[in-house]
């Protein structure tokens, strides 16, 4: 069955650029570019098109993140509208959805990936980022957006190897292997494993990545399919936390020193991922989907950064702490979609539940400057050295800017939590077809959030038990097939132990979640079989109850606003010249008026390819974003805006390998794309290559 190319994802799919790319037939790539995922399990749930859809999302396949030579999350937040990146202090992905940043709005196959680490891609089919409150489908968080990564699914009656060699000017490189062997009778199994040597621009960077995720599919009859999935992460880099700003910007003369211990600034990440996934079709008006997930995680976090900068000394202070996590998280979950009819009006109903238990014991230790022992003016865990490159501090060891020798030692215990979490919880939505123009969401989630945490250094365990509705309602009005307009509302909540959970200390345990509101107007457009426009206005609230400072026993609402539009506008101007553009405007602020923080007015991006012949296509792109604050107070430093130009170009050998050259920051620009806090701003690459050799067995 071949479906008309109706979605935006479809234009990405069947980019020039991506020809080759895994050397598979095309039709199969016709066919899943109606959808969100390519089964039935996916982001949304059910499976209804992208244009029927009423929220802002957006898609990138394994194809193009190949033929963009994109290695993590961050390339592609840089051309996604409404969302940008932020630091993540250099040791995890972090993204700003509509304003409100986040390390833990993640999701694999749908189940929460909520560890804070960068993600690789090597296995993934695509990427799905849903725009505004998102609780009905994911429960807590999603309070901007989430982010879904898509496996890759072994493949019955299939056979092939797929390989991936690149290496860039830095001196990276990656090898990525993907192959699939059908093993029988209805069964299959797939391979995908990687290596990454990181290196970059910056002095003492370093690390390595290997990933290894054999998966497997038994179709134990036409109506059930099972996938089983493991997958073996092992992660390791060194961890930069950017340079200081002075009179309100990032030091621009600083873009090559480091203000961290090259020894000691480094992250490790070990774990074991399982998934089982069992798919059955009761009949031709309900399909059933069964999840289970584990994940166990061992993760070490060791920095030192700039925690403050006098510019007429030309000195820096250090701080720094050593951050150990080990996380389990145990996921159940299943949903169930039903069609059916009453009188004239067709409904599609999503009931569903999750059961999740996480076991989380982190601990947090702060160095000990033994030049500072005793000094009753400065604190033991910060020292003063004066800059240079490199910085007089190494291996712990170092000479301070009075100059006496110093060690530091990470004695000094912040924070020692253990935590466990229960949650469990039941949605339903129903998608009404009232008439051949209209269609109504409605729906509702339940979350019970049951958290103990133990703290280790008060000796003292608290507990508290929040439970939320979270509803969505949506119309959509279609007044012919290719055009869709729509209104949404939905809300999402976080208790008060936040993303991560480590503790509900001080008034945390006796204040609600914060509460989030998402209303959404937007059209979807698709011009052609080849090209499609969407557009979404949108206003974004947060409601959070704090300490009344008038009269400790009360509490007084504080709230922020993010409001703004999003334009996208994706597909072929003729049948080898594909584009996509995208474009968004945000305004926010807190409760007092000011403005929040890594939050720019406008991005916008474009990139464009064109198939000159049948072995040879080039592409060049743009990513723009204005300048914005690094912390959400009336003094603080900008990050200023900037243009960053990238390129590419492929050229086929033969029917099964293609050379491919990737080019980021083409004329060279210094910027500064995120932040983490005042005096840890990120330096942006300089213009850098990839060139990779691609091709299959």
């Amino acid at each position: 069955m071949k479906f008309k190319l109706t979605s935006i994802a479809a234009a990405i799919i069947l980019s020039p650029a991506t020809f080759a790319a895994d050397m598979e037939d095309i039709e199969r790539l016709t066919v899943k570019g109606k959808y969100l995922s390519v089964n039935q399990s996916n982001s949304i749930k059910s499976p209804t098109p992208i244009i029927d859809v009423p929220q802002s999302l957006s898609i990138i396949t394994a194809e193009e993140i190949t033929a963009r030579g994109i290695t993590s999350v961050g390339q592609i937040i840089d051309y996604t509208p409404g969302v940008n990146t932020s630091q993540g202090e250099g040791h995890r992905d972090s993204v700003v959805f509509r304003g409100v940043r986040s390390t833990a709005d993640f999701y694999l196959d749908g189940n929460r990936d909520d560890v804070q680490y960068y993600r690789a891609l090597y296995n993934v089919e695509q990427v799905e980022i849903l725009r505004g409150p998102n609780a009905l489908l994911f429960g807590r968080g999603g309070t901007g957006g989430i982010l879904n990564r898509v496996s890759k699914k072994a493949k019955t009656s299939d056979t092939f190897v797929n390989y991936n060699v690149s290496a860039n000017t830095f001196g990276a490189y990656n090898l990525q292997l993907d192959t699939n062997v059908d093993t029988g009778d209805k069964s299959a199994l797939r391979i995908n494993a990687m290596y990454e040597s990181l290196d970059n621009h910056r002095d003492f960077f370093y690390g390595d990545r290997y990933g290894f995720n054999p998966t497997a599919r038994f179709e134990l009859s036409d109506d059930t399919i099972v996938d089983v999935s493991y997958e073996y992460i092992d992660h390791e880099r060194f961890i930069d936390r950017g340079v200081p700003t002075a009179n309100g910007e990032p030091v621009e003369a600083f873009e090559d020193i480091v203000f961290g211990d090259p020894e000691n600034n480094y992250q490790t990440l070990g774990a074991d991922v399982f998934r089982a996934n069992l798919q059955h079709t009761f009949s031709d008006n309900l399909k059933g989907n069964f999840n289970a997930f584990y994940g166990d995680y061992d993760k070490v976090y060791s920095n030192f950064y700039a925690a403050s900068y006098d510019a007429e000394a030309n000195q820096v202070t250090l701080d720094g702490y050593v951050d150990n996590t080990q996380r389990e998280n145990a996921i159940l979950s299943a949903n169930l979609v039903g069609e059916f009819a009453t009188g004239d009006i067709e409904h599609t109903v999503i009931f569903g539940g999750e059961l999740i238990n996480t076991k989380s014991n982190q601990d947090r230790y702060n160095p000990v400057f033994d030049t500072r022992v005793g000094d009753p003016d400065k604190s033991n865990d910060r020292e003063v050295f004066d800059i240079s490159r490199p910085l007089a501090f190494r291996g712990l060891t170092g000479t301070t800017s009075a100059g006496l020798t110093t060690t530091a030692v990470f004695s000094d215990v912040n924070d020692d939590t253990h935590v466990d979490l229960d949650v469990y919880s039941f949605y339903v939505q129903d998608e009404i077809a009232l008439s051949e123009n209209f269609d109504l969401v409605l729906g509702a989630r339940f979350d019970s959030f049951d958290i103990e945490v133990f703290n280790v250094v008060a000796n003292e365990t608290r507990s508290r038990k929040d439970e939320e509705v979270s509803p969505r309602a949506g119309l959509v009005y279609k007044p012919q097939e290719n055009i869709s307009i729509y209104a949404s509302y939905s809300e999402s909540f976080l208790p008060r132990s936040g993303e991560q959970y480590a503790n509900i200390n001080g008034d945390a345990d006796a204040l609600d979640p914060d509460t989030f509101t998402n209303q959404e107007i937007g059209i979807k457009w698709d011009f052609n079989d080849s090209m499609s426009f969407t557009a979404a206005i949108f206003e974004n609230e947060q409601t959070s109850l704090d300490n009344d400072p008038n009269d400790p026993e009360s509490f007084v609402e504080v709230d922020s606003d993010v409001s703004g539009f999003e334009l996208q506008l994706q597909g072929y101007i003729t049948d080898k010249w594909y584009i996509t553009a995208n474009y968004s405007n945000l305004d926010g602020e807190n409760a007092s008026g000011v403005e929040l923080r890594e939050l720019p007015e406008n991005t916008m991006s474009v990139w464009t390819t064109y198939e000159v012949n049948e072995v040879f296509g080039f592409g060049i792109g743009a990513t723009y974003q204005d300048e914005s604050k690094v912390s959400t107070s009336a003094s603080s430093p900008v990050l200023p805006s900037y243009t960053r130009v990238d390129a590419s170009a492929y050229y086929t050998l033969s029917d099964k390998m293609r050379l491919q050259l990737n080019v980021e920051n083409l004329t060279d620009t210094l910027y500064f794309p995120n932040a983490h806090s005042t005096h840890q701003v990120t330096v942006g690459a300089p213009i850098n290559a990839r060139l990779s050799l691609i091709g299959s067995f």
